[in-house]
């Protein structure tokens, strides 16, 4: 049992009863920041390395920053010789990676550097047990998330995953296209207000601290949105784009659009509005790696 081998921590009663449930089924886990997403991986990981021996777990996520955070939490609350815990980043040598890949146990990492190594077949997903993918909710824009995930599920030889986010959307339909993408079995939904969590909860007190945009950040910001800008208004100009311009009716028009050239409709018109699609969704994404992860995220 995994709460046999943890060190200085011991699972909540909700904690336990959805670890029972990931033990059988590719889970979404549901829960707000701050009440223990990362245990219930700890404990799967613990659980499969001890159920299928000689097996690897993959820990995703989006950020190296939040990769590193995931590894420290495993090496605090693992004994040291349970297993050999790797960060793998793209700073590391192709050949030193392949080789590290050989001796891990469990690897943490970002999406973009395992998709990378996949697509260079540099190691194969074969003997991955576990695949745990941290902020989920981003594989419906993250095509590396989406990439590793869909290679998992075709080359695993005991396939389990593992979803983690606290912030999937109200949208029922949104949640719904995670486990739609991460072939999930079974969702996992707590709040704070749910009855078997809120015991444990103590009442929040919030402080809003205000920062000031760097100058040179706002500077190069408004570079890119101007270039956003001309991409939107490309595709209206085109008459292909009608309601109001977010990251979400980008993708449903360019959707559209693939579906009509898909269907028959070789419009050069068409072809033009997904080029222009594509660019304005990738620079949307660049906005919001500039706001939200600084200069320097990999």
């Amino acid at each position: 049992m995994p709460d046999k081998i943890l060190k200085k921590i011991k699972p909540r009663k909700y904690q336990q009863e959805i670890f029972e449930v990931c033990k059988n089924k590719n889970c979404l886990v549901v829960l707000p920041t701050g009440i223990g997403k990362t245990l219930i991986a700890l404990m799967l990981a613990i659980n499969r390395q001890k159920a299928i021996p000689g097996t690897k777990a993959l820990f995703l996520a989006p950020t190296r920053p939040l990769a590193e955070q995931h590894l420290d939490y495993f090496k605090k609350h693992l004994p040291e010789l349970f297993a050999e815990l790797t960060l793998f980043t793209g700073k590391i040598n192709a050949d030193k990676r392949r080789e590290l890949w050989e001796r891990s146990d469990i690897i943490f990492s970002t999406p973009q550097c395992i998709s990378n190594d996949l697509k260079n077949n540099l190691y194969s997903l074969n003997e991955v047990s576990l695949l745990i993918q941290d902020e989920c909710h981003r594989c419906l824009k993250n095509y590396a998330y989406t990439y590793v995930a869909e290679t998992y599920k075709e080359q695993s030889k005991n396939p389990r995953i593992l979803g983690l986010t606290a912030s999937p959307g109200t949208d029922k339909k949104t949640i719904e296209q995670i486990a739609k993408s991460l072939k999930i079995e079974s969702i996992e939904l707590r709040t704070r207000d749910s009855e078997d969590v809120k015991e444990y909860l103590q009442e929040l007190e919030f402080k809003t601290i205000r920062l000031e945009y760097p100058p040179e950040f706002k500077e190069i910001s408004d570079l890119i949105r101007k270039i956003y800008e001309r991409k939107v208004q490309e595709l209206k100009n085109r008459k292909l784009l009608f309601k109001q311009v977010n990251k979400i009716t980008l993708l449903e028009t360019q959707s559209n659009l693939m579906k009509a050239v898909r269907s028959g409709k070789k419009n050069f018109n068409y072809f033009a509005g997904i080029t222009a699609c594509a660019q304005a969704i990738k620079v949307a994404h660049l906005i919001e790696l500039l706001e939200t992860q600084t200069l320097y995220t990999s």
